[in-house]
């Protein structure tokens, strides 16, 4: 598009083509007022087993079809003449380019010529009308205000407070309840009461029973008797609790083991694979497990234990203290970890509230715009005749001598163009110069014309809205400014997108100056972006 761009520039302020064309076009008028109706016309003459198709549109760039009028026949000896009127509208003061319109003739494929027009608006008289003064601005009748913003700010503080307290609360309890069991026996037998008291399996929670009910066996065991009995499988406890009742001469019958075996076999059935015992078998499993609970308890002799034994429970021990150790870091850890995502979660919602999305969006998850006008701005000369322009990053100088023609660059002493981004990317902007050989007349206004239509010819523009003013540097130096609206494919996301553009174009010194900032429309921060850069513009001259 940038090529295509330059090219035209050279075009139109160097020579006028005119060739041939099979469709003709023509309106009535190239100023109107505000909703009023501009009558595109376009005649063609063709032969009379010609096929001719005018589209059918309800939109024509970015004025509003309002009328499709019937198709004219005027019969000229051998010939046909057709003639296709269209009623267009706007109803936004600007100006407006009126795009080429595709007509086929025998599935050929012909357009119209494109043609700016103007809408103005409806002038008013004032001075029949009794003027006043402009009231002061007065502040809003709100009962609410913004208190409750602060209020939900500090209930979701003081219920992160709450939840944090109850936490730690619930934490320090479960301690205590476990500290107060003095023997192993104790605890498993409490526990066991306990179990009985929630009726799991009677609410029908049977594999929750089960599960519980081998995990206070279990931990009995591991604590009791010293084995890894809460990591190891049926099998392994089995085989390590009998290697463990002989080594510590231990008098446990082999219907004891047996039993426990069968209640822990029954469990894994009923948690692994979805096994259901009836009720009796439920309870004759719970009575099985603490007989076999108290006879191992019974059965552990008092030993009075020898050195090696000592350092080996030192060992142990040291390694428990160790664990417990470990476990209360992670615990502080995993509470720590809490409280900051609990308060990270409180101050978004809190700025949501209060600040809004966009905000939160913006400052939190970061935005490119905004990235690039709190940046180190640098402030650079580009090309020649010379601009002197402030922006977010340095312009890279791009090179298109090589895709114009030897005939064009004949023409051209010097051109050069820097730019920042593509114009695929949210924000670009582009600065670019040029130099004739010979003296050259340049009408600044068809020049901006020509560029604009490029845009939505070969660009993708389309819906285009075209103001345009005169712009003055801080030098005195005046220009043309165009700005405005259209709509483009975005590549990437294969959406269309509503994009914003302005554009600056001097003329001096033989030769042509422009400057191009495209962004997405409603983006604040490149809004402030692009006033930034266009206020700094200075052009030097040749004297300076």
């Amino acid at each position: 598009m940038k090529k295509l761009f330059f090219l035209l520039l050279l075009v139109i302020s160097t020579s006028i083509f005119a060739q041939q064309k099979r469709v003709e076009t023509s309106i009535d008028t190239t100023k109107n007022k505000i909703g009023a109706e501009f009558k595109l016309t376009l005649k063609t003459s063709v032969d009379t087993l010609s096929k001719v198709v005018f589209p059918k549109l309800k939109n024509i760039g970015a004025l509003e079809v309002i009328q499709s009028y019937p198709i004219d026949t005027v019969k000229n000896n051998d010939r046909y003449e057709l003639i296709k009127k269209y009623g267009l509208t706007q109803f936004d003061s600007g100006r407006y380019v009126i795009p080429s319109v595709k007509i086929l003739i025998n599935n050929k494929p012909y357009l119209s010529d494109s043609i700016a027009v103007e809408v103005a608006n409806v002038q008013v008289d004032t001075l029949k009308q009794k003027m006043f003064d402009i009231k002061d601005i007065q502040p809003a009748n709100d009962s609410i205000g913004n208190w409750w913003k602060y209020l939900l700010g500090v209930l979701l503080f003081l219920a992160i407070g709450a939840g944090v307290y109850w936490y730690l609360k619930n934490k320090q309890k479960k301690k205590i309840e476990e500290e107060v069991y003095k023997t192993p026996i104790e605890k498993a037998t409490s526990l066991l009461n306990n179990l009985e008291k929630k009726e799991l399996w009677q609410k029908g929670e049977i594999k929750e029973y089960y599960s519980e009910l081998t995990d206070i066996a279990r931990n009995y065991i591991e604590e009791a008797i010293e084995i890894p009995a809460m990591e190891s499988t049926t099998s392994e406890l089995i085989a390590a609790l009998k290697a463990a009742s002989v080594k510590k001469k231990m008098t446990v019958t082999p219907e004891t083991i047996e039993n426990l075996e069968r209640v822990l076999k029954q469990a894994d059935l009923v948690k692994f694979a979805k096994s259901k015992p009836l009720e009796y078998e439920i309870a004759n499993d719970k009575e099985k497990i603490q007989k076999a609970i108290l006879t191992l308890d019974s059965a552990i002799p008092v030993e009075i234990p020898d050195e090696e034994d000592v350092l080996l429970n030192e060992v142990q021990r040291q390694k428990q203290i160790a664990l417990q150790l470990k476990k209360k870091r992670n615990n502080r850890i995993a509470v720590s970890i809490a409280t900051v995502l609990f308060l990270l979660l409180a101050t978004t919602f809190y700025l949501l509230a209060t600040k809004g999305f966009d905000y939160v969006k913006d400052n939190l998850i970061g935005h490119p715009s905004k990235e690039l006008l709190e940046g180190e701005w640098v402030k650079s000369e580009y090309g020649n005749p010379a601009v002197i322009i402030e922006t977010p990053k340095v312009l890279v100088r791009t090179d298109l001598s090589k895709t114009m023609s030897k005939e064009l660059m004949a023409l051209i002493k010097e051109m050069q163009t820097f730019t920042y981004g593509s114009m695929i990317d949210p924000f670009y902007l582009s600065v670019s110069t040029l130099k004739y050989k010979q003296e050259t007349q340049v009408d600044l206004k068809k020049a901006m014309d020509g560029a604009l239509q490029m845009m939505e010819l070969q660009g993708g523009a389309q819906n285009m809205i075209v103001k345009q003013e005169d712009f003055e540097t801080k030098e005195g130096i005046t220009g043309l400014k165009a700005y405005g609206t259209y709509t483009t494919l975005n590549k990437l996301t294969n959406e269309r997108e509503r994009m914003y553009y302005e554009a600056l174009m001097f003329s001096q010194e033989n030769g042509l100056q422009n400057i191009l900032i495209l962004h997405q429309e409603g983006d604040k921060y490149a809004n402030e972006i692009s006033e930034r850069v266009l206020s700094s513009v200075e052009l030097k001259h040749e004297g300076r």
